[in-house]
């Protein structure tokens, strides 16, 4: 069955706010240096070296996109997780290893 957008939106919601919640925790806990601008569909996060992982909803498409310094991947939800479309990685396990390798920080979700 389709999802609706505002079953997309809610999924995709969630997703933003536990990594909004992990980023916090790590500037708590590890002084963490890292920037977060959360506007409408978007999430961006830029480090130190003025590099951003921009994480943002597709509603169209009912995917999440994400862009890192390494490429852009395009995750769907497919049965109850976000899945890459074309390595079928996980969406959270692989921002926290963006995030890691482009500002090492270690989030905890």
């Amino acid at each position: 069955m389709a999802m609706t957008d505002s079953e997309f939106h809610q999924l995709a919601d969630e997703m933003f706010q536990a990594i909004d919640n992990a980023i916090e925790q790590a500037i708590d806990e590890q002084d963490a240096d890292i920037d977060i601008d959360a506007s409408g569909n978007v999430l961006q996060l830029e480090f130190p070296d003025t590099s951003k992982i921009v994480i943002n909803k597709q509603e169209p498409l009912h995917q999440i996109w994400v862009a890192t310094k390494f490429g852009g991947y395009h995750f769907s939800f497919v049965e109850g997780r976000w899945i890459d479309e074309r390595n079928g990685g996980e969406f959270m396990p692989f921002v926290i290893d963006s995030i890691q390798r482009q500002g090492d920080i270690q989030l905890s979700l």
